[in-house]
């Protein structure tokens, strides 16, 4: 067996190097809109941050696929990024929106998407509850039929473990 683990496991260590060499870096993007959150309900702030406008460049950002208008992405002293925030109105529709910034210096426009869900807020509503299927959900919700259940698949777990432990031993059943 350890001729066996050991060419696996040293195998698995090369595969996940591999992986780890491969995978891009946090900010590696720096040419991408970044949108905080990138999920979020109708009514709520979002964060919209760059670093593809340069050190000193400003943006002007378009939220216009949503409802929100244009805002400003004024330049910042971490990393030379430019941020902005917008509020996404109260009447969006949940889908996918794409988010777009023009840099102040040239012509640079560079795009980020925003998700809306459904939100408890601004009178939509979650699903929420059951679906009445057939499957599963015989004994209910009662605590006391949930408990003597899982008490005899604790005694099977533990009589299965005791048979299989005397057959080990050569006791027989």
């Amino acid at each position: 067996m350890r001729r066996i683990a050991r060419p696996l496991t040293g195998t698995a260590l090369a595969v996940a190097a591999a992986g780890i060499a491969t995978a891009p870096a946090f900010g590696a993007g720096s040419d991408s809109l970044q949108v905080y959150p990138s999920t979020t309900v109708p009514g709520s702030q979002v964060t919209v941050n760059t670093a593809a406008c340069g050190t000193e460049g400003g943006a002007l950002g378009d939220a216009g696929a949503i409802g929100a208008g244009t805002f400003p992405l004024a330049p910042t002293t971490h990393k030379g990024e430019a941020i902005g925030q917008f509020r996404v109105p109260s009447s969006a529709q949940p889908g996918t929106y794409e988010i777009v910034a023009h840099c102040a210096e040239g012509t640079k426009q560079i795009t980020g998407d925003l998700v809306v869900a459904l939100g408890a807020a601004h009178g939509q509503v979650q699903p929420r509850g059951s679906v009445k299927t057939g499957v599963g959900g015989a004994l209910g919700t009662d605590p006391v039929q949930t408990t003597a259940g899982v008490a005899a698949l604790a005694v099977a777990a533990a009589g299965g473990t005791w048979l299989l432990h005397r057959r080990a031993r050569g006791d027989g059943i």
